[in-house]
């Protein structure tokens, strides 16, 4: 029998990720599923205690000197005047490189947790100790106060304090692993996806990314409060919490005041901190470039003094008093801003050339998504995350260097556990023999044998693209096999003898024929957009998920709030149901509304869609478009599947858990634990002793159950 089934999720670099799940973070499904219509089904008890999870493939950083070393999207860097602090966001780390020599070495992380409450496998946790006995999760932002590194530890909701000197690890504010907006000391107080820091020697001053605040940290005693931000409206300018961000992703101060790079409204905002008075320094004109063409687009790439300027979701910033020095991460550029007029220069790297990480002066060079910068004496250094690099740029003559990092991750072919992956944000299928793998940060499609866990690369790695990195193999390019090149493949769909694809940076759908490994581009283009039409004159905007019958694929819209069909043989691309309006609505076809629509499969007849952010799972009647909700009560659903069409299996990414949603002879639904124990790591085992960390992408053979994490592939039989 041909499985038909979807999948779904967008990764990209560290910090785009971290975007994309801390949008629908925190959520919380409550503690009961609803079926539609129908009685709440208590929420299980994790007891699984018969089906056995183990791992199949995958789950395989390194010290060294300058050109040797490896990071792994680096995130935000900072230095003391000797040497610099990487917060290496990738590999859960913070690094060390020595200013004079560029040799790298590992401070603190890696520790992972051994309690049950927050075990780990790959080194992440959230212990305090010394050095490698201590662990982060997902560390974003860092800075020092010369004795001292603060860090963001961003998916801990928490500010960690390491003693440079000793590698001591200690938490100073937050509550671990739990999100929240409260003002308090020390633990008591709550974050939400913290992704910036900065200091004035006395206070530290956080963006608290999802809760769209600037919040107040005193050293000394622990103490939070909230500065600015918070009010309803996007990158409203006003004082303290009158005010309000767009996604503020960068910080920095001059003692006076700080600078935000808020990368939701490609803005650079400035706030007093006296006062707690907020104003927008610069950006906001629009004027095209990567992914800014949309009518009333505020993105762009333009030089000009204050709002006739233009940014494409900034993430770094950094000051030496006169001059603000910005990351412009989606431009692939350097900016200048001069703070007394607001007067915008792009100091280096070019938007258009899309040369990818290339040193040279000025424009001449290249950059693939810078997204922390620091100033050092006459010199910038900037953390280059889409290509795991260190760079380092002259100011006075604007050459860039590159300073540490070998530029590479791995995507290493194998068997079983000696094969590595880079990113598989949720992405399988399987034609009951071998199991497909969409390789975000690889850019690559995978194949793995289910039989043998042989793991092998079927087309993508040719390059040619734009905005990608030298090396990096990623591009845009139809051929055979390793001739061809996606970019940032993000979902995967097969009938049994094609693969689809969704080729998330291309804005495309891609079409793989398995027997010769030809690929070809059926629709799509790399303008975002929510345009029917056929072939690439249609346009996505974020789609995550796929699936199809055969005939059509079904793809979840999820930017569009949208369910589009594509049909396969003529490329014509509809829209099934959403209004492109986020909300919860059932209806018929553009009468409903959607969440953000992550997951969906088919049983032939319907559609079964993971409404992300309105932890439900809704059904499309595909004759009629007829949506209904099918079951809510689920924390944040991110993949689906099915085999018979009366068993749907569920990745609930918010809990760690894996659901099955039955239906019984008389047509009643319930919804039960499947697998999971709700620690949140990775651990093989029998029923409740075996756990899964942010489960993703979901797919079954009709006899065992697949489930993509992060780094490796997890097997339910």
């Amino acid at each position: 029998m041909v499985v038909f089934s979807m999948r779904i999720r967008a990764a990209v670099p560290g910090f785009l990720l971290l975007l994309l799940l801390a949008s629908c973070g925190g959520g919380g499904g409550g503690t009961g599923a609803t079926p539609a219509g129908g009685t709440p089904t208590p929420d299980p008890t994790p007891t699984p205690s018969s089906r056995m999870v183990s791992t199949i493939a995958g789950g395989s950083f390194f010290d060294g000197s300058a050109a040797t070393a490896k990071f792994y999207n680096p995130s935000s860097i900072v230095s003391d005047g000797v040497n610099i602090y990487v917060a290496d966001t990738g590999n859960h780390k913070i690094r060390k490189i020595d200013s004079a020599t560029g040799a790298v070495t590992t401070l603190a992380g890696g520790g992972g947790n051994g309690s049950a409450y927050f075990p780990s496998t790959d080194g992440s946790g959230a212990l305090d100790g010394t050095g490698g006995t201590a662990s982060f999760y997902r560390p974003t932002g860092i800075t020092t106060d010369g004795t001292n590194l603060y860090v963001s530890d961003t998916w801990n909701h928490v500010i960690r304090k390491v003693v440079i000197s000793t590698g001591v690890v200690t938490t100073l504010a937050g509550g671990k692993n739990v999100s929240g907006a409260l003002d308090g000391t020390g633990t008591a107080a709550r974050f939400s996806n913290p992704e910036a820091i900065t200091t004035d020697g006395v206070n530290l001053y956080v963006a608290d990314t999802v809760n769209f605040t600037i919040r107040k940290i005193v050293i000394a005693t622990g103490a939070v409060t909230t500065l600015a931000g918070g009010a309803a409206g996007y990158a409203v300018d006003g004082t303290g919490t009158a005010a309000s961000f767009g996604y503020a992703a960068g910080i920095a101060t001059d003692g006076t005041n700080l600078y935000v790079a808020d990368a939701g409204s490609h803005t650079i905002r400035k706030v007093v901190i006296s006062t707690a008075v907020v104003t927008t320094v610069a950006g906001g004109a629009g004027g095209g470039g990567w992914g800014c063409t949309t009518v009333g687009a505020t993105c762009g790439t333009l030089d000009g003094t204050g709002a006739a300027a233009s940014f494409n979701s900034p993430h770094g910033i950094a000051t030496d008093g006169t001059n603000l020095y910005v990351a412009d991460t989606s431009n692939d550029t350097i900016r200048k801003v001069v703070i007394a007029t607001g007067a915008v220069t792009t100091l280096a790297g070019n938007s258009s050339s899309n040369a990818g990480s290339v040193d040279g002066s000025g424009t001449a060079a290249g950059f693939f998504w810078p997204s922390g910068i620091i100033v050092q004496g006459s010199d910038l250094y900037v953390s280059e995350t889409g290509s795991h690099k260190i760079r380092k740029i002259a100011i006075n003559t604007a050459a860039v260097t590159t300073f540490a990092g070998s530029g590479t991750i791995g995507a290493i072919d194998g068997v079983g556990l000696a094969a590595s992956f880079s990113g598989l944000n949720g992405d399988m299928a399987t034609d009951g023999t071998n199991l497909y793998l969409a390789d975000t940060n690889s850019h690559v499609i995978r194949k793995l044998v289910i039989a043998t866990g042989v793991v092998s690369t079927i087309a993508g790695g040719g390059g040619g693209g734009s905005g990608c990195g030298v090396g990096s193999g990623c591009g845009a390019l139809d051929g055979v096999g390793a001739a061809a090149s996606f970019y940032m493949p993000m979902a995967i769909a097969t009938d049994g003898t094609n693969l689809y694809v969704i080729d998330g940076g291309n804005g495309t759908i891609r079409q793989i024929v398995i027997a010769t490994g030809t690929v070809s581009t059926i629709a799509g283009n790399i303008v975002a957009g929510a345009v029917d039409g056929t072939g690439t004159a249609a346009s996505f905007n974020g789609p995550r998920g796929m699936t199809t019958d055969g005939t059509n694929l079904y793809v979840a819209d999820s930017m569009n709030g949208k369910i589009r069909k594509v049909a396969i043989a003529s490329g014509v691309v509809t829209t099934l149901a959403g209004s492109g309006v986020f909300g919860s609505l059932d209806g018929t076809g553009t009468g409903a509304t959607f969440g953000f629509p992550r997951g969906i499969t088919t049983d032939g007849t319907n559609l079964y869609v993971a409404d992300s952010s309105n932890n439900s799972i809704r059904k499309i009647v595909i004759s009629t478009g007829v949506v209904t909700t099918y079951m809510t009560g689920i924390d944040q659903p991110y993949d689906i599947d099915t085999f018979d069409g009366k068993n749907l299996y569920v990745t609930e990414y918010g809990k760690d858990f894996v659901r099955l949603i039955s239906t019984d002879t008389n047509g009643q639904l319930s919804m039960s634990l499947f697998a999971g124990s709700g620690d949140h790591s990775s651990l093989d085992g029998t029923g409740a002793t075996a756990s899964f960390y942010y489960p993703q992408g979901i797919t079954t053979d009709g006899v065992n159950v697949f489930v993509s994490e992060f780094d490796r592939i997890r097997k339910i039989f």
